[in-house]
């Protein structure tokens, strides 16, 4: 058996081959055994998605697809409310935006569609 090289990008030794591909199970980085070795330097930057897998971008306006109740208020943002101009970050709350009547919060992509 032929050992599988690490992933290029996390260093991680738990790749994997699906077909003509290795994947990495850590990152979820794919690559072909016969490109190019990538090194970290030429990460791709992270794609943010919705709820229904389309890429989001810094600016974008997207709406909520579930009720969300707001931790430590009785406030609860219903189905439909619209978050525009949201700026996307690292983190568990991907989403930074301002909701009007609401103020400034996060949230996460899961629960938003792009509008």
């Amino acid at each position: 058996m032929s050992a599988l090289p690490p992933c290029p990008l996390c260093q991680s030794e738990f790749t994997y081959e699906d077909g003509a591909l290795l994947i990495c199970p850590e990152c979820a980085h794919e690559w072909s055994r016969d490109a190019a070795p990538e090194t970290a330097g030429d990460e791709i930057g992270r794609v943010w998605r919705d709820a229904h897998g389309v890429e989001l971008k810094d600016g974008d306006t997207v709406t909520l697809i579930k009720d969300l109740r707001l931790k430590g208020s009785s406030t609860t943002l219903k189905v439909g409310t619209k978050a525009k101009g949201i700026r996307l970050v690292e983190g568990d709350h991907d989403i930074d935006c301002k909701i009007d009547g609401i103020g400034a919060l996060s949230l996460k992509s899961e629960f938003v569609k792009k509008a």
